[in-house]
C-alpha cells in the first residue's frame, strides 16, 4: 500500500505513531473526507469483496463506499501503520425487533492500551473511535454513545440530543476474516430486499454536522438544524457529488 498517497486522501499530516491520539486523529479524518456511499450498485458496477479493490477505489478513484469497503481499506491502512487491527461481523436491527443476518455489517477492534471499536463505515454515527467498554456513556459532539452487553452479545447505542438511547448494531468480539462478508457484500449489491439497491446515497460527516445526496435530495445538517433542498436534474446530480464529496462518476 502506498500509504502517503492514503494519508493524503483523507488530509491527514500528523504523526502516525501508536498511540490512542493517533487512532482517533486518523478516523475523524477519514470520517471528514471519504463519504459512504453506495453508488456503484446504482450504476451496475460490481464491487469485490477484496482489500487491494477497497483501497484502490478510496485512495486512486477518490471514492467512498459502503461498510465493507470503508472499513476494509481503514483497517487496511490501520495494519500497514502498525496497528493491531481485528475483523467484527455486527447485525443491525430490524423494525420488527427482529436482526439482519450475521456479516451484515463489519466493524473494527483496535488494540492498544485499551480496545477500541473503530468504525468508518456505519454512515451518521461516531466520528471517533468508541472504548470498547460496557456501561459508561462516551460523547461525542453533541450526541452520546454506549456498548451495552445483553444476550451474549455486545449492543451499539446511540442518543441524538433529548432523546434516549437507540441500538444501533450487535456484535461479538470473534475475530473474522474479510472473506467470511464476501456472500452478504454480494447480497447488498443484488437483492432487491436490500436497503443498498432501493436508493442511492452519499454522505459525509462535516466539522459541524454532516452532508448527504439521497436519491435527488441534497440534505445539510450544521449544529443540529436540518436544510432540505431537491436537486431538479441529472447534471444538478453530478454537480452535487462533485462539488461536496469530490465523487465522480
Amino acid at each position: 500500500m502506498n500509504v502517503a498517497a492514503y494519508l493524503n486522501r483523507i488530509h491527514y499530516a500528523d504523526a502516525t505513531s501508536l498511540t490512542t491520539g493517533t487512532l482517533c486523529a486518523l478516523h475523524r479524518a477519514h470520517m471528514l473526507s471519504v463519504p459512504f456511499e453506495n453508488l456503484d450498485i446504482g450504476l451496475g458496477r460490481k464491487i469485490v469483496c477484496a482489500e487491494e479493490s477497497f483501497v484502490e477505489k478510496v485512495v486512486s478513484r477518490q471514492r467512498g463506499g459502503f461498510c465493507y469497503e470503508l472499513n476494509g481499506a481503514f483497517a487496511a491502512l490501520l495494519r500497514e501503520l502498525g496497528f493491531n487491527v481485528t475483523l467484527l461481523s455486527a447485525r443491525v436491527p430490524r423494525d420488527d425487533g427482529s436482526h439482519s443476518p450475521e456479516f451484515d455489517h463489519l466493524a473494527l477492534r483496535v488494540d492498544l492500551d485499551e480496545p477500541w471499536l473503530a468504525d468508518v463505515g456505519f454512515g451518521d454515527s461516531f466520528v471517533e473511535p468508541l472504548r470498547l467498554q460496557v456501561g459508561f456513556e462516551q460523547p461525542q459532539d453533541r450526541r452520546k454513545f454506549r456498548i451495552v452487553e445483553e444476550g451474549g452479545s455486545l449492543h451499539m447505542e446511540m442518543a441524538d440530543p433529548d432523546r434516549d438511547f437507540k441500538r444501533q448494531y450487535s456484535f461479538t468480539l470473534t475475530p473474522r476474516k474479510l472473506e467470511d462478508f464476501a456472500v452478504m457484500c454480494h447480497y447488498h449489491q443484488t437483492s432487491p430486499e436490500s436497503p443498498f439497491t432501493r436508493k442511492s446515497v452519499c454522505s459525509m460527516a462535516t466539522v459541524d454536522g454532516r452532508i448527504t445526496v439521497a436519491d435527488r435530495k441534497l440534505i445539510v445538517t450544521r449544529g443540529g438544524k436540518r436544510e432540505e433542498s431537491e436537486i431538479r436534474s441529472e447534471a444538478e446530480w453530478h454537480a452535487a457529488l462533485r462539488q461536496h464529496f469530490g465523487v465522480v462518476l
